[in-house]
């Protein structure tokens, strides 16, 4: 189909003074939706967008969603920006970066996906890609300018998933033809170099002696985290109507990031976890000292009556506490870890570990936690007991008892 030039709006902008306050930027155009083709209005901040070229590409997304996609691709040619500017719009990305610590957020986006999404389009995608028009966007060319990024190879693969998602987004909007995208021949061959954390588990001895350290709600909290396994986000937005205790069990539904109150990290996080009696008995002993508050939760702040940031509590509570029993840089992923282990010792079948762990795949859950040493040098000598010669293995049991 062929559009003329005078069926794409292009509205009209202009700059207007305000008797209190900095100028605005009024756009103006028609919606051809309604009868009578009324005049709709839209009012951007000087302070925003301080030039009319700044405040018209801010207008793209809106250009775009007015005229449809094959008149805006007749008139125009689509810029990587206007992916972005659309896609920050429709996703409501300024407006859940807006919302307040507290604030109970439902649908959308999750915060600490919005300000990861934020971050990378204003550090990375926008700078070097905005007005370069989408069709010119050549696999190699993203290949190399990753490359000479000085970044990780995980933050790497991070910007690749938001540039591969943005022209997933072009396809579906129809500025670009639906085809394989282009990002997927993109590899990330490297990154600076760090190296590998090994993974840290607690011992049940080392957990008895954090807990004799700890006072509450803190002693609670860790509790929970090693008899459940639960992520502190998931931990910090508990509520007292998620505990049956005739039942014995705890729905997890919720979890916090930065204060702001959300959906758990996937849907397989939601889900009923069963509590040991002797495990009961302990959280109904803190629910007798947990002090009143408008949000029923477990664990309130004492200073704001809402949620603890988690980033505190490990900052000021597990790392100095950790360093006492002898381990550095202890964290809330520490019990997550040490959780997956425990059930590996106790024999656990691997499918009741995913389900433990609420997890999609059973190769997530495999990437958890560690074999101890015990069970490690158990399993060791079985083998060796099965392998070698019984004359021996004689010989090792009396060289080892002399």
């Amino acid at each position: 189909m062929k559009f003329s030039r005078e069926r794409f709006q292009n509205g009209s902008l202009r700059r207007v003074p305000r008797k209190t306050g900095p100028d605005v930027w009024e756009f103006r155009y028609r919606d051809h939706s309604k009868p009578g083709l009324p005049m709709r209005q839209v009012t951007l901040s000087t302070v925003e967008y301080q030039t009319e070229t700044a405040a018209r590409r801010a207008l793209q997304a809106l250009l775009l969603k007015i005229n449809g996609s094959e008149a805006y691709i007749a008139q125009r040619s689509p810029t990587f920006g206007t992916v972005l500017d659309k896609f920050i719009t429709d996703e409501r990305l300024k407006e859940i970066k807006a919302q307040r610590p507290g604030e109970t957020v439902d649908d959308g986006l999750k915060f600490s996906t919005t300000v990861g999404y934020l971050s990378v389009i204003k550090v990375h995608l926008r700078p070097a890609w905005s007005k370069v028009i989408l069709t010119d966007i050549k696999p190699l060319e993203v290949q190399e300018w990753l490359k000479q990024l000085n970044l990780s190879k995980k933050t790497k693969q991070n910007i690749k998933a938001a540039f591969h998602r943005m022209l997933e987004l072009s396809m579906l909007w129809g500025l670009l033809p639906a085809q394989r995208n282009p990002l997927s021949l993109v590899e990330i061959k490297g990154g600076t170099t760090r190296p590998r954390r090994k993974k840290f588990i607690l011992t049940p001895e080392q957990f008895q002696q954090l807990c004799n350290l700890l006072e509450e709600p803190y002693r609670t909290m860790v509790i929970i985290a090693m008899c459940l396994g639960l992520r502190v986000s998931e931990i910090l937005a508990l509520k007292w109507p998620d505990f049956d205790f005739e039942e014995g069990t705890l729905m997890i539904t919720r979890g916090t990031v930065h204060g702001r109150i959300g959906r758990v990290k996937t849907e397989y996080s939601e889900d009923e976890m069963p509590l040991d009696p002797a495990f009961a008995h302990i959280i109904q002993k803190w629910r007798m000292q947990c002090p009143a508050s408008e949000g029923r939760w477990v664990f309130p702040n004492p200073n704001t009556g809402g949620v603890w940031h988690s980033s505190v509590l490990q900052g000021d509570i597990l790392v100095p506490a950790g360093k006492k029993i002898g381990v550095l840089r202890l964290g809330w992923h520490t019990f997550r870890h040490s959780y997956r282990s425990l059930l590996d010792a106790c024999g656990a079948p691997i499918g009741v570990q995913q389900k433990l762990m609420r997890h999609a795949q059973v190769s997530t859950t495999m990437k958890y936690g560690d074999a101890y040493m015990g069970e490690k040098r158990k399993a060791h000598s079985a083998v060796v007991q099965m392998v070698l010669p019984t004359n021996a293995a004689t010989e090792t049991e009396r060289s080892v008892s002399a």
